[in-house]
This record gives C-alpha cells, structure tokens and sequence, in this order.
C-alpha cells in the first residue's frame, strides 16, 4: 500500500508540473498578435502595390501608365471583350486618372479609347506557343471543329456563282462579274453590306 501511494503522488506531481508549465511552440509564436505586424511586413506580398500584382483585376482607373492588361470591358460592368487570345496584351499609353477615358494599344498595333470605369486583368494571357502549335493532319483540324473551305470556283454552277466554265473562270458565263458571296451578294467594289443609316 506504502509502495501504490508513493506512485500515486509521484504522478499527481509530474503531472501537476506538466500542467504548470507554460506553452511555448511554433504555433502560439504565430497566433502571438505581437508578432503578427513583423510578419506581413516581411512578407511581400502584404507590401507589394496591387496595381503590380499580375492577375488582379480592377478598373482601369486605378492602373498605371505602361500596364500590360487584357480582358478588357467594352461598357462598364459588361464583361470582358478584349484582349482574350493566348498569349495577347494590351497597354495603357495615356495617365488613365487624367481623363474619363484612357488610351489602350490592341495586340493588332491599334489604339483605342475606353472607359476608365471599365474593369482590366493586370497581366498577359498565358499559353504564348499557341500560335507556334502545328496541325498534324486534317482531321486534327475537324477535332477542333473546323470544317473545309472549298473555293466558289471549285464548285459546279448549281453550288456556287463562281462554278463551271471552262478553265479558271469565275464569271459562270458572264464575263466581268466581280465576286460575289455564295448567296450573290457583292464581295468587294466597295459594295456596303451593313444596315442603311436613317435618313434624319
């Protein structure tokens, strides 16, 4: 009995120190609120400026001169148009907090004005080899949705203006005809095909 009593204050009083003690690790370090200010300030991201920061998004507004951006809305709150190709960026070449619109350079080398209300990914888009990808074989390209083009002029009269005729002729019998769609609209002289103005 002597012996079991001896071993039971013995554990009461480890287990007594053990409890006292106090609870110094990694975790409470990081859960220290102290702490928590030397934290972000030595990580970067809390002290990076966010117009920097590649993919956020935001209106143009708030970005600076020399930003690459894609994505880009049309009307504000729209959605974005733009710039949505592998690989493609636009760049803001005017201050976009001096006026109400900004002056953007397009992929294609144009320039365009829009809205700074519009919103704006910071950054390119990715997958730039895209444009490098060859196609294998032709059915590689009907994979991708694509279906063949055949020339008007391959074609007998009964499928396209341009059909028929001896050799390479496009006029079908009559000569001096200028191209025309598969419907018989006018394809180029300048022919208009969008909706007539309303005459005021």
């Amino acid at each position: 009995m002597a012996a079991l009593s001896r071993a039971r204050s013995i554990s009461s009083s480890l287990l007594r120190g053990l409890l006292c003690r106090p609870f110094t690790t990694a975790s409470s370090n990081a859960a220290d609120p102290t702490r928590r200010p030397s934290i972000m300030a030595n990580n970067p991201t809390f002290t990076m400026d966010i117009s920097s920061q590649i993919g956020s998004c935001m209106p143009i507004s708030m970005l600076r001169i020399g930003t690459l951006i894609h994505n880009l809305e049309l009307n504000p709150g729209q959605g974005g148009k733009l710039v949505r190709a592998a690989g493609t960026a636009a760049k803001i070449l005017k201050e976009p907090a001096a006026a109400r619109h900004v002056l953007i350079r397009m992929p294609s080398g144009k320039t365009k004005l829009i809205d700074t209300r519009c919103r704006a990914t910071v950054g390119s888009v990715s997958n730039p080899e895209h444009r490098m990808k060859k196609l294998r074989k032709a059915g590689q390209s009907r994979w991708l949705g694509r279906r063949p083009v055949v020339r008007g002029v391959a074609m007998n009269p009964v499928d396209h203006p341009h059909g028929g005729g001896e050799g390479r002729s496009k006029s079908g019998g009559n000569f001096g005809r200028c191209s025309v769609s598969p419907w018989g609209k006018p394809t180029k002289s300048g022919y208009r095909t969008g909706p007539l103005k309303r005459k005021k």
